[in-house]
């Protein structure tokens, strides 16, 4: 289970911190020049300082000249150089080539003995893979819509006690409701499933408020860590890494734990909630990759039990740990990405 909620309010916190706009631009782009009255000034000042007519005439021909040159001869705008997406391009291809590189040298050193994945493994990984891809897509345009529509604002605004029961018992419910259902009751299954994903978007509008190049930057951060991963997983031996389940599962409640520290620890505690957010930000990075490499072999597992006949095939269920994975996942990257641009400012 995702443990998303806290964090709400931890993306409102951090939204505070975004530089506001200048007042005082503002207040010098309405404000005009001050006004001089010559109500009291003499006459007699006016004619004795009065100068003649030519030249201003030919201050006037010099303005307008000026004029002239500005608006005719004024260079061409700087044009941004095409190179520079490219360059990140080739820049995060690199880093994917080269996770993918490392963690399949150090943890797929053994790969599978049957000479590859057979045709119904593969089929019911694609088959995971395509329904996990569609519920984030629905979760980032409800929450996307639910953003537009002013839901981020009153959710920030609520009670946060409030909104982590809701939101606790709304995504178990959901949850639990779509994983006990049977995959022959395809409508009441899909309509649990698209209500959890509902419930996700929920709880995530408030990501919006991010810069769209950070949100961007995190998707393809996330997808590429969990591509990574999922290809160890799926080329590494049968069964290899699924004793990691228990191991994870108190590795997650520690990261909870620390998730909830600064709806207790007092803001006195500056270093004490150093350690939680780093422990919630990089732990939780390393515990839900685990959790990527732990699903995509239980996945095979649970193929290989459904071509025998032991359990019924249901991707559905299977693709709801990897929502899971990849949502906790992407927040942190967006936290991470928006705290380094925030210290370069």
């Amino acid at each position: 289970m995702a443990f998303v909620l806290p964090r709400t309010f931890t993306i409102s916190a951090t939204l505070k911190q975004a530089p506001k706009a200048s007042r005082s631009a503002f207040r010098a782009f309405h404000s005009s020049p001050p006004k001089t009255s010559n109500f009291f000034i003499s006459k007699t000042s006016n004619f004795s300082t009065s100068k003649p007519i030519a030249p201003a005439l030919s201050k006037s021909q010099n303005v307008f000249r000026a004029t002239f040159r500005r608006t005719y001869m004024q260079q061409a705008p700087p044009i941004a150089p095409t190179g520079d997406l490219r360059q990140r391009l080739l820049y995060g291809a690199g880093i994917f080539g080269g996770t993918l590189l490392a963690i399949n040298l150090v943890f797929n050193r053994e790969t599978r003995e049957d000479g590859g994945m057979p045709v119904y493994e593969r089929s019911y990984l694609n088959d995971t893979f395509l329904h996990t891809g569609l519920g984030i897509g629905i979760i980032g345009v409800a929450a996307r819509t639910l953003h537009m529509n002013g839901w981020s604002y009153r959710l920030m605004a609520m009670n946060p006690w409030v909104v982590l029961g809701v939101g606790l018992v709304g995504s178990i419910g959901t949850m639990y409701g779509t994983m006990a259902t049977s995959p022959t009751n395809y409508i009441q299954k899909y309509t649990l499933w698209t209500g959890f994903n509902i419930t996700q978007a929920l709880l995530l509008s408030p990501l919006m408020f991010y810069n769209p190049a950070i949100l961007a930057r995190a998707g393809l951060y996330t997808v590429g860590m969990m591509g990574s991963i999922a290809f160890v997983g799926a080329t590494a031996k049968q069964e290899k890494y699924l004793y990691l389940g228990g191991p994870l599962l108190a590795g997650v409640a520690i990261v909870a734990l620390s998730g909830l520290a600064p709806m207790v620890i007092p803001a006195t505690a500056a270093r004490t909630l150093m350690w939680t957010e780093n422990i919630w930000l990089y732990g939780g990075l390393a515990v839900f990759g685990g959790f990527t490499l732990y699903d995509v072999q239980k996945v095979l597992h649970h193929a290989r039990l459904a071509e025998r006949g032991v359990i019924a095939k249901d991707p559905v269920n299977e693709s709801v740990s990897l929502e899971l994975d990849f949502i906790n996942i992407f927040i942190r990257m967006v936290q991470i990405l928006a705290m380094q641009g925030n210290r370069r400012k």
